[in-house]
């Protein structure tokens, strides 16, 4: 449960960045930046896996650069499903899993997964 949090904290650090740099990404609140943050690690836990192994083939052509449209699509899916979280196109999409695959990278880097290292 503490994952998840630590997890969507992160996701909205991210989400938060994305809407001040990529242009045609934002939010109208607090609440919905929260929401979103929530809504996109439940659509990256049920739908990202199903389109991963679906788009497989193109991934493998494109030599991983098509998963880059895949966080894309699921971030355009989470503004779908959210009024308050707006994502102007498949190129501010992109933009904000740019930005949001860097903010967590780089919080996994900080952040112990919790398990023990000898």
């Amino acid at each position: 449960m503490i994952r998840f949090i630590v997890q969507a904290l992160v996701t909205m650090l991210g989400l938060w960045l994305s809407a001040q740099v990529v242009p045609g990404v934002g939010f109208t609140s607090t609440g919905s930046l929260i929401a979103a943050a929530v809504i996109l690690g439940l659509v990256n836990a049920v739908v990202r896996p199903i389109l991963v192994v679906v788009t497989f083939p193109i991934t493998v052509i494109t030599l991983g650069l098509f998963l880059l449209v895949v966080n894309a699509a699921m971030i355009g899916l989470t503004a779908m499903f959210l009024g308050g979280f707006a994502v102007d196109g498949l190129w501010a999409g992109i933009g904000a899993a740019i930005v949001t695959g860097v903010v967590s990278w780089l919080a996994g880097a900080f952040i112990p997964d919790g398990a023990k290292r000898d």
